[in-house]
């Protein structure tokens, strides 16, 4: 299966480093076309090396660039990965000052080396939350590469899926009320254009860390037919050959997206 995807066919060689497992060549006819992560156990993972919160939450942070990274050479088209929910400002304030100023932290840090490395970069979720700092070092993120041509790197803020699908069904209505756009006219190409992540395409692989089953109000209209891997490994220590072995495990389904495949 390593060669189905790493190897064989029409294929471009993985550049030398320590973003991906070594020696292999990607398929890319094999590989999903969008990536969706929640990144959880941070947490966990500090409490299992009795460290704080806080120092899981940094160790994600370097998790998340080594992930970005190994996307982009793997030609993965779109990574979308949950870093902060509508339901995050729940915990405490303490620890929502400190994720806060770690995103600002890694976008100030970061946002060259993505841009050199030709990543774009957009947030997608509410904006209404953020200080007016953080929405600027948001857009200069935006607008330093929105031209850029390789991975498309959605880091969803203040995000909630159930959120998303409000937000465009009144903007829908509100387009329909003055006559912008007929009732008829709304089906799924509309809506999903309507979306936050307007312009990509449907989630084909949503990868969970840590454990827990469930798609937590992320991407839920767009990972409609998405396939599901969840894994026990808590996000520190989700590694590029981790990312590898759920794309071969995705490669080996049969996506038949309700219709009959032809062994059946």
């Amino acid at each position: 299966m390593w060669r189905k995807i790493f190897g064989g066919g029409k294929s471009t060689s993985v550049p030398d480093g320590d973003h991906l497992p070594s020696n292999f060549a990607i398929d890319h006819a094999a590989l999903p076309r969008h990536i969706a992560i929640v990144m959880d156990g941070n947490g966990r993972w500090a409490k299992s090396q009795g460290r704080s919160r806080s120092a899981g939450h940094e160790a994600g942070a370097r998790t998340l660039k080594r992930i970005v990274r190994a996307a982009s050479d793997m030609g993965i088209e779109v990574l979308t990965v949950y870093a902060f929910s509508t339901e995050n400002w729940k915990r405490p304030q303490r620890e929502v000052d400190f994720l806060l100023n770690l995103f600002d932290s890694f976008l100030e840090k970061e946002i060259a080396e993505m841009h050199a490395e030709n990543v774009r970069m957009s947030f997608i979720g509410r904006r209404d939350r953020f200080t007016e700092r953080f929405l600027r070092r948001m857009e200069e993120a935006e607008a330093r590469t929105a031209n850029n041509t390789g991975v498309h790197f959605n880091l969803a803020a203040n995000y909630g899926s159930q959120d998303e699908i409000l937000r465009a069904v009144r903007s829908l209505a509100a387009r329909a009320a003055t006559g912008e756009i007929a009732p008829e006219e709304i089906d799924e190409e509309v809506f999903s254009n309507t979306l936050d992540t307007a312009g990509d395409p449907p989630v084909d692989l949503f990868i969970r860390t840590s454990g827990d089953l469930r798609l937590s109000n992320f991407l839920l209209w767009q990972s409609a037919y998405a396939e599901l891997y969840f894994t026990d490994t808590h996000w520190p220590d989700f590694t590029p050959e981790e990312l590898a072995a759920a794309i071969e495990d995705f490669a080996g389904r049969n996506r038949r997206f309700g219709g009959l495949s032809a062994e059946e």
